[in-house]
């Protein structure tokens, strides 16, 4: 890993759970939430599975976070787990719960001011990734906000890729807590910028890494 501080990239693309947002500071509710009605609705019968589960799959594509989740539910508890998890984290957000990270929005307004196009990619559903933009003020910071339940991408490399092109860069960071992040950028040439803050993944998650950081602000010392 490189300590060195990194010339000023053309862009830089975020990852949202995780490293912009408190994802579990709207999870506790919304968990609880899902499960009861799923039990209302005859399409799962079991106790609650720990909320540690979900939040240990933060960053995957949604059709594997049920899969780790609950295990034992059939397709239709999975799918409806699915829409129901976009509905009451948008209630939630427009409820006022869920917090970005400390520094986040002075960050991202210095990174911006300085000519930096700024963009997220993230694994979750299009409306929750652009509703925690808008609902939370930051949306206008942004040139673009790409999630894989918009472009329908089997990973994350795939999203990244797809952003990159849509935009002709030529130079970017990809800052994120998950090994998919990593990867995400080291696979598209990019330097990453490892979260270690959020904890929501093992020691050797952002193995691999350029730099790793334990606040958001930090990202500003990076930069030559």
């Amino acid at each position: 890993m490189t300590q060195t501080k990194l010339q000023q990239p053309e862009a830089i693309i975020f990852d949202m759970d995780g490293t912009l947002f408190q994802t579990e500071t709207l999870l506790e509710s919304v968990h609880k939430r899902i499960f009861e009605q799923l039990r209302k609705e005859g399409l799962y019968t079991n106790d609650t599975p720990p909320i540690e589960r979900l939040i240990a799959c933060l960053g995957m594509l949604l059709d594997d976070i049920w899969k780790k989740v609950m295990p034992d539910g059939s397709p239709a508890a999975h799918q409806r787990a699915n829409e129901l998890m976009l509905q009451y984290e948008l209630e939630e957000l427009e409820a006022g719960n869920g917090i970005l990270y400390p520094k986040v929005i002075e960050t991202l307004e210095a990174l911006h001011q300085r000519g930096i196009k700024l963009f997220v990619a993230s694994n979750g559903l299009e409306h929750y990734v652009k509703g925690v933009a808008s609902l939370r003020t930051i949306d206008h910071l942004f040139t673009g906000l790409y999630s894989a339940g918009e472009f329908d991408t089997a990973s994350k490399v795939d999203l990244v890729s797809r952003l990159l092109k849509d935009h002709s860069l030529q130079s970017a960071w990809m800052v994120g807590d998950r090994s998919s992040d990593v990867e995400a950028g080291l696979n598209n040439g990019l330097k990453v910028i490892g979260c270690q803050y959020a904890g929501f993944g093992g020691d050797d998650e952002l193995q691999g890494s350029d730099y790793l950081i334990s606040s958001f602000d930090e990202l500003l010392q990076i930069l030559a």
